[in-house]
């Protein structure tokens, strides 16, 4: 017999074009985006067995709660990168964990980089009251 103790559910390297950054011509013009995204749930440990969709979190879905957040510009990647983390937590309340990051490929600061980001690993703690925006 076997237990899962964790699930996860991930999407990765998902390349978008978007609108996000600090400076008016970032917003303006916009630039290449990827993100990754790892989605702890439990629940999914009965798809094992029952090989139902139903059971675990559809990755299709994700995506697409990915690309909604995506395409509202913000300053800060950051903020993408919380609001990406909070829809799937008001979607999915049986999620216990949400490892997203964003990078800006070819970020406008003066050096030859492949991009620059953030990573954050939020949890979703009912009992916890969240900064706003988060």
């Amino acid at each position: 017999m076997m237990r899962c103790t964790d699930g996860i559910v991930f999407l990765e390297d998902v390349r978008l074009y978007a609108f996000h950054g600090v400076l008016e011509q970032e917003r303006r013009v916009g630039g290449w985006f990827v993100v990754s995204l790892r989605v702890h749930c439990n629940r999914i440990a009965r798809a094992c067995t029952t090989d139902d969709v139903g059971d675990t979190l559809n990755y299709a879905v994700l995506l697409d709660m990915v690309r909604r957040e995506m395409r509202q510009p913000s300053a800060l990647l950051e903020h993408v990168a919380g609001r990406i983390a909070k829809s799937i937590f008001e979607r999915f309340s049986e999620v216990g964990a949400v490892d997203v990051s964003v990078i800006k490929e070819n970020p406008p600061m003066g050096g030859n980089t492949g991009g620059a980001g953030v990573e954050l690993h939020l949890i979703n703690d009912k009992t916890e009251s969240r900064p706003a925006g988060i």
